[in-house]
């Protein structure tokens, strides 16, 4: 459609906050190009040539919404970003699909899903994994799909594919809060690695132990990380953002025999007690590193200050493993009370690798940063999709909402900007990163969360139009199931493929194909998890689920999901009681549990909403009071988010509480969850 039908004219533009002279220069040529332009190509030159950062988002808003009016939706969603020539030509799924012959992306995908051992043959081949031993076999055929066997007879510690970058290649390029840029090599972290690696082994600890690691995400974490892997060790993920509580159900579970931390942490301006939850969790023998403060702490016995842990010696060999052990234990809500404690094994990073290659083209050289922390699997998926695909990590140690984030991103040079939608929210209200320069970033990537369509045209304004690959999955899958790529249009908020070498459906309650209800994964693949620590793996995932065409038994997940037109998806949450809360999963059992403590409450109903635009999750607690208690609704909201702050994680805010005489129940007695998400009406903020 062309905008001289909407009637554009220079009062529209002024009330963006255009001086009249450029508001009338914009008119003009935007109307005399949308007189030969497609839709399309209309508003790539907008986007490219016209608008910039500096101007009003607003502005930009209104002229996509414009161009788009009579947009066909049938297909697809609006592109906001079109690949060109050139850059089709520079990714790398074009370089796979040529080594392959094989001729569009669609055929590239069937191939990947129809040929699963071929698949994640060729891509452990294209990324080099390093083995001991090499396997006999991708795919063991004998081996069912809901437990399938990979890298038959392979030996290997997947550590070692993390150093095949030249020694003098930047690894890590950090800066804490307030302070300057620092960088480390390759050779410089593998050295901090293995020093890691022998001081474990010099302590007393053996492969197969636990070993936490509950520490902010830095260079040191970084090489803790792959010290406690590379010397045959399980690391296990715990983010410290948790209260003690928490941080000691977390190691009782994981058996946890020794735990890295931190004595403070500075976030923010503020310094934060990080030790002292350890101690107060009764953990095992801690290894403790200094944030530099001029205060120091106190150790108990047997505690060790980090300096005193580390080994002099430079080299280690690594500890050879079988596919299937252990590498990483990390976390992830249920819908019951404690965590899913989920294995990554030595096979499980090659998801993410692969994905980060595929999906988001990670190329040698590139410079990617994502927010994120060491309990969440956002983390090793960072370490391991940097390193083995020989790019640099972006560490910013301070909080990445505001501008000191933004300066980091500019000044590092960041070429892959990852990220959770909330943070942009942050950023757009704020206004923060006016006045920047990302024009070295080449994509952006989200996860975590449901994304809000215009958040995410934001989000690529600031950088002149840049994609945005949405990534959504799990850390029981490694990685992502549904994503996008550089070879395909990207609209925003949407994804235009499931993830290469994995297979989706979306099924409504009866088992009939739909497209919109809860997607379901076709295993087998390289990253799905195979077993669980505290719970039964097979009743988690696959009890009672239907089976595909093929009779192929069809793993749950939990998200909702809808297919649009030309083949894109939008995600709607979750299906269970679950929800995302700043990029986290915890379920509602976990925050009710927490709030029927606080006085004067008989019993609560945690649920999470969605703006109607959509967007990041808002919790909502739906309370009953015991009899004869009356509680200001203010002063109850501040008493149970004091409660979440105490005893689970800061980071997850009460959007609002509604107070009930009763809560809807089940014959059974089980609380309705999805009624009260149905009945619940947002108020305005």
């Amino acid at each position: 459609m062309a905008l001289t039908e909407m009637n554009l004219n220079v009062a529209q533009i002024t009330g963006f906050g255009l001086e009249q002279p450029a508001a009338k220069a914009l008119v003009e040529r935007i109307n005399e190009l949308s007189s030969s332009l497609t839709t399309e190509k209309l508003w790539q030159v907008i986007s490219k040539d016209i608008l910039t950062p500096d101007h009003p988002f607003e502005l930009h808003l209104f002229l996509f919404d414009a161009v788009f009016f009579n947009w066909d939706s049938s297909k697809g969603p609006p592109p906001a970003w079109i690949p060109t020539d050139e850059i089709i030509t520079s990714t790398n799924i074009t370089s796979v699909m040529r080594e392959l012959n094989i001729k569009s992306y669609d055929e590239l995908y069937q191939w990947s899903i129809q040929n699963r051992d071929s698949f994640w043959e060729f891509m452990i081949n294209r990324l080099n994994i390093q083995f001991k031993v090499a396997p006999t076999e991708t795919l063991d055929p004998s081996s069912s799909s809901e437990s399938p066997r990979w890298l038959t007879n392979a030996q290997f510690n997947i550590v070692d594919s993390c150093f095949q970058a030249d020694k003098d290649a930047i690894a890590i390029i950090a800066q804490p809060e307030d302070k300057g840029i620092n960088t480390t090599t390759y050779g410089e972290l593998e050295a901090l690695t293995n020093r890691v690696a022998n001081g474990i082994s010099d302590a007393g600890f053996v492969p197969g132990d636990s070993i936490a690691i509950c520490m902010p995400m830095t260079t040191e974490c970084v090489a803790i990380y792959l010290g406690i892997i590379k010397a045959g060790c399980v690391a296990v993920s715990i983010a410290d953002s948790f209260a003690s509580d928490e941080i000691a159900l977390r190691l009782k579970i994981a058996k946890c025999v020794g735990v890295f931390n931190q004595d403070y942490i500075s976030r923010g301006g503020k310094k934060l007690p990080s030790y002292e939850k350890i101690v107060k969790a009764d953990g095992p023998r801690a290894i403790v590193l200094s944030s530099n403060n001029s205060e120091t702490v106190k150790l108990r016995d047997g505690d060790l200050e980090w300096n005193a842990f580390l080994s002099d010696k430079l080299q280690f060999e690594s500890i050879p493993r079988s596919p299937d052990d252990h590498s990483n234990i990390l976390y992830s809500s249920g819908t019951t009370g404690e965590p899913k404690a989920i294995p990554w094994t030595q096979t499980t990073p090659i998801k993410s690798v692969a994905d980060a290659y595929l999906h988001q083209d990670i190329h040698e050289g590139d410079r990617i940063a994502w927010p994120t922390n060491i309990g969440w699997m956002m983390g090793p998926w960072l370490i391991y999709a940097s390193l083995i695909n020989k790019a640099t990590m972006g560490l910013y140690y301070g909080v990445p909402t505001g501008k000191g984030f933004g300066e980091f991103v500019q000044n590092a040079e960041i070429t892959m900007l990852g990220l959770v939608p909330s943070i942009v929210k942050a950023w757009r209200n704020t206004n923060c990163l006016s006045g920047l320069d990302w024009s070295k970033i080449k994509t952006f990537s989200s996860s975590g969360e449901s994304s809000n369509t215009s958040d995410m045209l934001y989000l690529m304004s600031l950088a002149g139009y840049k994609p945005v690959i949405e990534y959504c999955g799990g850390t029981e899958i490694g990685g992502g199931y549904i994503t996008g790529t550089l070879v395909q249009p990207a609209s925003p908020a949407t994804f235009s493929t499931p993830a290469l070498g994995l297979g989706v459906v979306i099924l409504d309650e009866n088992a009939g194909e739909v497209d919109n209800g809860e997607l379901f994964l076709i295993p087998p693949s390289i990253g799905l998890s195979q077993e669980l620590l505290n719970r039964d793996h097979k009743e988690v995932y696959f009890d009672g689920t239907p089976r595909d065409k093929s009779g192929i038994a069809l793993r749950r997940h939990g998200d909702q999901m809808e297919r649009l037109g030309g083949g894109y998806f939008r995600a709607h949450g979750r299906v269970d009681d679950t929800m995302n809360l700043s990029g986290i999963k915890i379920s509602s059992a976990e925050i009710e549990r927490a709030l029927n403590q606080v006085e004067g409450v008989s019993e609560t109903a945690a649920i999470s909403v969605s703006p109607p635009e959509g967007g990041p999750e808002s919790l909502i607690i739906f309370t009953v009071l015991e009899q004869a208690v009356s509680l200001e609704k203010e002063s109850l909201k501040l008493q149970m988010q004091n409660t979440i702050k105490n005893n689970l994680n800061p980071l997850f805010r009460i959007f609002d509480i509604v107070l009930t005489d009763a809560l809807p129940r089940t014959a059974s007695n089980k609380i309705m969850r999805r009624e009260l998400r149905a009945g619940y009406k947002r108020p305005m903020r």
